[in-house]
């Protein structure tokens, strides 16, 4: 009972700050959720300044929702697919050689990049933590997160090309760091010394190439189910089936989940719309899973903001972040950048694509996510606290630029 009623309280706020938003800030929603989150936490430490008890009741029950098994056992998956469902395959097809270079490339050299420019930048602050640990960094906080821009890239009426390689590198790379990290967290456990080239590879691709193969999987058995009839509400429960039921048998199979859900949210947009459901079902399919990606999308923006109340922030630690938050723009540009001409497809993007995909590789939830299920250890709360901040930087700064920037360079684009 008390998890329901935290939940309802949750639900309450985002209902309130969203009709806030709507009403008076016009911002886009994760980010005004997240800013007023923030707001209602910092009112809650000055509080608990004043009264200890009332700090301490805010933390007890926020601990009641482990945030890091919340979002990678749960939300991600609903939003992973959610977001997949708007893609189209011609569009991929078009996209797929840049979408596969920056989400695959892209990634690994942001991980190592910004890794070791961090395990330096601790050394700097006497702070020094093992180059296994900083990689972890880099590769928690490579993922990028669509969600918060999205609403801003279909106002903007960017080109259906330059939407796709947006938003699918960003739900492939999701799937990708989070196979980086969980293979580091392999070799961390038993230390690198104990790990060879070769199974580092197919750690990696044990976890990757099989979560696309159970992507495909989950994909074909919903397909076929959903065609078999022509019930708008079974189809519906089928659906969530595959999210829940998938992402779970991933688990067990120690494959990528998020990679098995972009998959599978792919072929449920695409062959599924088109040959397996009717007008009906379709719209129905449709604004179901739009409304639960923009509820749980709600929570999960509240959350990053309300869980400012249980880290610890050091000056030291924000100082670090800030810098290291800088350290990853700069270092994306380049690998967009580096990877676009290597590949030979700076022409086809343009400038301008690569200016908004650099400064809109927004961070957010799943990178505070994966902090948090960082093994104990005496550096967890430090990584912890520097991403938070990078996280804040990241969704407070770009996120609220990235708007004008959008329409100062939508001509550049192609």
């Amino acid at each position: 009972m008390e998890l329901f009623v935290l939940f309802s309280i949750l639900i309450s706020l985002a209902a309130l700050f969203s009709y806030i938003n709507v009403r008076f800030l016009k911002l886009p929603s994760g980010i005004s959720l997240m800013l007023m989150g923030s707001v209602v936490a910092l009112a809650v430490i000055a509080l608990g300044n004043t009264s200890s008890r009332f700090s301490a009741i805010v933390v007890k029950e926020l601990a009641l929702i482990d945030f890091s098994e919340f979002i990678l056992g749960i939300l991600l998956s609903f939003l992973l697919f959610a977001g997949s469902l708007h893609i189209h395959l011609s569009d991929l097809r078009k996209s797929a050689k840049t979408i596969t270079s920056f989400a695959v490339i892209g990634t690994i050299l942001s991980t190592f990049i910004v890794g070791y420019g961090f395990h330096y930048l601790t050394l700097l602050f006497d702070i020094p933590i093992p180059i296994v640990f900083c990689l972890l960094l880099g590769a928690l906080i490579a993922p990028t997160d669509p969600i918060a821009v999205m609403g801003i890239l279909t106002k903007a009426k960017l080109s259906k090309t330059v939407e796709t390689n947006i938003v699918g590198e960003s739900l492939f790379n999701d799937g990708i760091g989070v196979v980086i990290f969980a293979t580091l967290i392999q070799i961390a456990s038993v230390g690198i010394e104990n790990f060879g080239a070769a199974q580092i590879g197919m750690l990696f691709l044990q976890e990757a190439v099989g979560g696309m193969l159970m992507g495909g999987i989950i994909g074909f058995v919903g397909y076929q189910l959903m065609k078999s009839i022509d019930h708008f509400q079974t189809e519906i429960l089928i659906s969530l089936a595959m999210v829940m039921g998938g992402y779970s048998l991933c688990h067990f199979l120690h494959v990528s989940g998020p990679l098995a859900m972009v998959v599978a949210g792919i072929m449920t947009g695409n062959r599924g719309k088109a040959r397996a459901m009717s007008d009906i079902t379709r719209d129905y399919l449709s604004k179901f899973w739009e409304v639960t990606d923009e509820i749980l999308n709600a929570i999960l923006f509240l959350l990053i903001g309300l869980e400012i109340v249980v880290v610890t922030f050091e000056v030291s630690y924000v100082i670090i972040g800030l810098i290291t938050a800088v350290m990853i723009i700069v270092v994306r540009f380049i690998v967009l950048y580096s990877t676009a001409i290597a590949f030979r497809f700076q022409r086809q993007l343009g400038h301008g694509t690569l200016k908004i995909m650099a400064w809109g590789g927004l961070r957010g939830g799943i990178s505070i996510a994966l902090a948090l299920s960082l093994p104990s250890s005496p550096y967890k709360n430090i990584i912890v606290s520097i991403t938070f901040v990078i996280v804040l930087f990241s969704i407070i700064v770009q996120g609220l630029t990235i708007g004008s920037l959008i329409k100062k360079l939508a001509k550049d684009t192609k």
